[in-house]
């Protein structure tokens, strides 16, 4: 009953409307940030500890995988670190590599990543592990590995970017100096078929290498062999004329006037048939016609 007074030992009686809304999670949003770095700096502490490290220039090799991280604390202080493991955690980017200059191996399979941007400040990269992540831009991911020239061994399936079609020949023509890929080694006719899909105007000039010159083959997916159209020899042309100076206006002609005298070969051989033995020249006193030759003639 409004107005009505509280008996003395009653249980109070609260309005839900009137108290204020206090929000659950606003605590653990501002304080999730600091106690991921938080577990991360601990856990690098802990490395350093066991591996014996007491200066941070005698740090080569770090190991963090499977620590449940979320994010790392900059590792930037570790000017010589060389190998870093950080495979299986829940990492959804990689902003903690900025001065590493020195790192050659960097395994970061079996974790959230989206975006690598970050990586393109790593020149001595060799390897780089990033399967079974959520990578899905793969431009992207092509833009920022393209500043890496010594990256040899690549591996990017199992990401929703591998759905791709051309995916494999993508990455090799975008990361040429990229010899394994996915743990398959990149062969020469998967080189050679990224050119033909990739490079029209590469592919068009390659067709177009001919001896010593260059001929009109134009790439096109239709029509992709273009025959020429066939040559004609001049009226006033003589075969086996050697002394012929005869001016053509189109100095492809002249070629063909001059390959087809140059290419008849002849082959000749005595016939032994017509020669006398020995007894014979001596024994037979009748005249014998002189032995005959053979001459056989290819054009």
């Amino acid at each position: 009953m409004v107005g009505a007074a509280r008996l003395p030992g009653a249980p109070m009686a609260w309005d839900l409307n009137r108290l204020p809304r206090i929000s659950l999670h606003s605590t653990s949003l501002v304080r999730a940030p600091e106690v991921a770095l938080e577990i991360s700096r601990r856990a690098v502490e802990d490395q350093l500890k066991i591996c014996g490290f007491k200066r941070d220039a005698d740090v080569f090799e770090l190991f963090l995988s499977q620590k449940d991280l979320t994010e790392v604390i900059d590792l930037s202080r570790f000017k010589k670190l060389k190998y870093l493991w950080l495979q299986h955690n829940k990492l959804q980017g990689i902003t903690f590599l900025t001065r590493n200059y020195c790192l050659v191996e960097l395994y970061l399979n079996n974790n959230a990543i989206f975006d690598i941007g970050g990586l393109h400040s790593l020149p001595s990269l060799y390897l780089l592990l990033l399967h079974h992540n959520e990578l899905t831009n793969i431009d992207a991911t092509v833009r920022e590995l393209k500043g890496m020239p010594n990256l040899k061994i690549l591996t990017l399936h199992q990401n929703p970017l591998c759905q791709y079609k051309l995916y494999r020949l993508y990455i090799i023509c975008h990361l040429p100096e990229v010899e394994f890929l996915d743990r398959k080694q990149v062969t020469e006719d998967e080189r050679r078929a990224m050119i033909t899909i990739f490079h029209h105007e590469r592919t068009r000039i390659i067709q177009s290498i001919a001896f010593r010159g260059r001929v009109d083959a134009s790439w096109n997916p239709r029509a992709p062999f273009k025959q020429k159209p066939a040559q004609r020899v001049p009226p006033d042309f003589a075969f086996a004329n050697n002394v012929d100076k005869t001016v053509f206006d189109d100095p492809e002609d002249a070629v063909l006037v001059r390959s087809m005298k140059r290419s008849a070969m002849a082959i000749t051989s005595l016939n032994w048939d017509t020669v006398p033995t020995r007894e014979e020249k001596y024994l037979d006193e009748k005249d014998r016609e002189p032995a005959q030759m053979l001459t056989i003639t290819l054009r």
